[in-house]
C-alpha cells in the first residue's frame, strides 16, 4: 500500500509539473504575442512618422522654392528700377549747363540711391525671414504630432 501511496503521489507531482509548464508556456506564448503586437504597432507608428515627415519636408521645399522665386523677382524689379534711374540721371548730366547744376543732379541721385537701396535691403530681410518662417511651418507641425 505504500507503494501505491509513493506512486500515487509521485504522479500527482508530475501532473503539478506537467501543469505548471502549460500555464508557463501558454504564459510565454502570450508575452510572445504581446511583444510582436508591440513591434508591429512601432513599426506602423514609424513608417507613418516617416512618411508625415518626408510630406512635411517636401511642402517645406516647396514653400522655400516659392520664396526664393518671389525673392529673385523682387531683385529683377529692383534691379531695372536702379538701371532706370541711373539712366536717368545719366541723360540729366548731359545737359547740364552749369557745374552747381551737375553737383546738384549728382548729389540728388547719390540720396536717392541710398534711401532705395536702404529700402530694399529691409524689404529683402523682411522677404528672407519670411522665406524662412514659411519653409520651416510645416516640418514644425509635423514635429508637434510626434513630442
Amino acid at each position: 500500500m505504500d507503494e501505491c501511496v509513493g506512486v500515487v503521489r509521485e504522479f500527482s507531482k508530475e501532473e503539478i509539473v506537467m501543469a505548471e509548464t502549460r500555464r508557463m508556456a501558454d504564459e510565454a506564448k502570450r508575452f510572445g504575442e504581446e511583444v510582436q503586437e508591440g513591434a508591429q504597432r512601432f513599426g506602423r507608428e514609424y513608417q507613418k512618422a516617416a512618411e508625415t515627415g518626408f510630406e512635411a519636408a517636401s511642402r517645406s521645399l516647396g514653400e522655400a522654392n516659392k520664396g526664393f522665386q518671389a525673392f529673385a523677382a523682387e531683385m529683377i524689379e529692383y534691379s531695372k528700377a536702379a538701371f532706370d534711374d541711373a539712366i536717368r540721371t545719366w541723360g540729366q548730366l548731359i545737359g547740364v549747363r552749369s557745374l552747381e547744376q551737375a553737383i546738384q543732379i549728382q548729389s540728388d541721385y547719390a540720396k536717392r540711391v541710398y534711401e532705395n537701396h536702404m529700402a530694399e535691403l529691409s524689404k529683402l530681410g523682411e522677404m528672407c525671414t519670411g522665406i524662412m518662417r514659411h519653409a520651416s511651418k510645416p516640418v514644425e507641425d509635423a514635429s508637434r504630432k510626434y513630442r
